[in-house]
């Protein structure tokens, strides 16, 4: 988060978890990650905040508020980003069944040709029955050496005619392939204008919410933000949670920890996968693929198809998914932080591993 820098305890804590990670030779988890208490002003105390007005929000609720919408927000970039991709494969499907519809059509036009060659030449035999030619040959082994050739040529336009039945059988699954295709990519271009609908307009309520706030009020919203974090990794920290966590990274887990740290600073936006920005499982799933390991690019989709570990084991690498509804993904780096892409109008920035609900832990190169 930008805003870490304008607390010097933040600041310097996590640029020394940021160079830690990076230069650890097994990034192993060993101290736990807590962000620092707010620290006041050594000049002056800062005075209490005024109340709000009868009836009007205070600045905690204005932060759940938002916070709550840029949760919604997630979840529905979320399904957003899996329309989009479904309707990609879709796409290079029917891409593949326009090839095999081209291939097949030649492979017709070669059958016919070949069909049209065999009538031409019992035409201009006289029209006679290839038995009845033979039949007539005044030469016995001819005769057999005919009868030979007989059978071969029947069976060749046997076989010349099923192949035909089976080319024209495949073509017409083809069509029926293709318009399934199309029905489905036209339901998720659907589903995707309706998801992209959804986030824009509970990103636009959350920005409308923080635009009627001061600059004074702005500050403390940031403030707030990173008081309830804090308070949510002491509270993890406190359980016990990282004590027997010392798992220590694989060489593809250092790979995408480096990925990820070095994209620290850059803005969050919802769908983009970089370079310039990212959102959240946009940041975890270029991270692998930078590390040479293609993983799902949601992160409801990660937490569904990649393998589940226990927290206790968790390393380097690892990617730790939040809320019930798995709305959130960030990237465990050790030492109890977490390297992630928070939401529309933050950076990517280094976090507590507790900082928010944990539902489960996942491993991209188990």
């Amino acid at each position: 988060m930008r805003s870490v820098g304008r607390r010097r305890g933040a600041s310097a804590f996590t640029l020394v978890c940021a160079l830690a990670v990076l230069t650890a030779p097994g990034l192993a988890a060993g101290t736990s990650y807590a962000a620092p208490a707010p620290e006041p002003s050594p000049s002056t105390t800062p005075a209490p905040a005024p109340a709000p007005a009868p009836g009007a929000k205070s600045l905690e609720q204005v932060r759940k508020e938002i916070e709550g919408l840029y949760r919604q927000a997630g979840t529905a970039t979320d399904a957003y980003n899996l329309a989009a991709g479904e309707a990609k494969a879709q796409s290079d499907k029917i891409v593949e069944i326009a090839r095999q519809v081209v291939s097949g059509q030649e492979r017709i036009k070669t059958l016919k040709a070949r069909a049209g060659a065999a009538a031409r030449a019992q035409y201009r035999s006289g029209g006679l029955p290839p038995g009845a030619q033979l039949a007539l040959s005044e030469s016995p082994s001819k005769y057999l050496e005919g009868a030979d050739r007989l059978r071969q040529g029947e069976k060749a336009a046997s076989d010349l005619l099923s192949e035909l039945d089976r080319t024209q059988s495949d073509l017409e699954k083809y069509a029926q392939d293709a318009s399934t295709e199309w029905e489905k990519l036209e339901a998720n271009r659907l589903k995707q204008e309706a998801s992209k609908k959804e986030v824009e307009a509970k990103i636009k309520a959350a920005e409308e919410l923080e635009s009627k706030l001061e600059a004074e009020e702005k500050a403390r919203l940031i403030q707030l933000e990173q008081d309830a974090q804090y308070k949510a990794q002491t509270a993890w920290l406190s359980t016990g949670a990282m004590k027997d966590v010392n798992g220590r990274a694989t060489d593809a887990g250092k790979s995408a920890v480096r990925y990820a740290t070095a994209q620290i600073g850059k803005p969050y936006v919802w769908g983009a996968e970089g370079p310039g920005s990212f959102d959240c499982s946009g940041l975890t799933s270029q991270a692998w693929r930078a590390a040479g390991k293609g993983i799902p690019r949601t992160s409801q989709e990660q937490l569904r198809l990649l393998p589940k570990v226990a927290l206790k084991d968790m390393r380097p690498g690892d990617l730790i998914i939040y809320f019930d509804d798995a709305s959130h993904v960030g990237m465990y780096v050790g030492d109890g932080a977490m390297v992630h892409a928070p939401r529309p109008g933050r950076n990517v920035t280094m976090a507590g591993a507790g900082s928010m609900p944990i539902k489960a832990v996942v491993r991209p190169d188990a």
